[in-house]
């Protein structure tokens, strides 16, 4: 049999086991969507694994806190740029201008504050907006699993970025 005899009776077996179904995993924690969903030619262009060691990454997301960079944390945090920080609101009522006043010395100062509400987005209290107008920073208000994305995306384009989640299974 020739090369090419042989190309040809093993093609059709193949397609047969490309077109099996894979097995579907099962996933324990919530998974964060990922950039490789986004592009059709992910083989070239390979943004989410060529990301800085040293810069934040949200990895998961938990009822009672997130993964961020292998590590996981419960409770509410404060990012700013690749600085993390325990955050005392746990719920999003909770959140005043008081609980965000780093943001009067922080230098240099974000371009867009990204606000993760937990499980639901949520009416931000006009005072609030207010504060974050003063500052100069632009408002992004969605739910923490939206949220943390978000500011992996900004963040690994170099953007100046900072956010404020509460833990997703918080609902008010």
């Amino acid at each position: 049999m020739t090369v090419r005899q042989r190309a040809i009776t093993a093609i059709p077996k193949l397609i047969q086991s490309l077109r099996e179904e894979r097995p579907k995993s099962i996933y324990k924690n919530h998974a964060l969507p990922s950039l490789r969903r986004a592009f059709s030619l992910y083989d070239q262009i390979n943004l989410i694994d060529n990301v800085p060691e040293d810069q934040l990454r949200f990895q998961q997301y938990h009822d009672d806190g997130f993964t961020v960079n292998g590590v996981r944390y419960e409770g509410s945090l404060l990012c700013l740029g690749n600085l993390l920080m325990s955050w005392s609101p746990k719920k999003f009522c909770e959140i005043t201008p008081d609980s965000i006043s780093i943001f009067q010395i922080m230098r240099p100062i974000p371009e867009i504050l990204i606000l993760g509400c937990g499980r639901n987005i949520q009416p931000v209290d006009p005072e609030l907006r207010r504060f974050i107008r003063y500052t100069g920073m632009k408002l992004e208000v969605v739910d923490s699993r939206n949220a943390a994305s978000t500011y992996n995306i900004l963040n690994e384009e170099g953007r100046i970025v900072a956010a404020a989640l509460i833990p997703h299974g918080v609902s008010t």
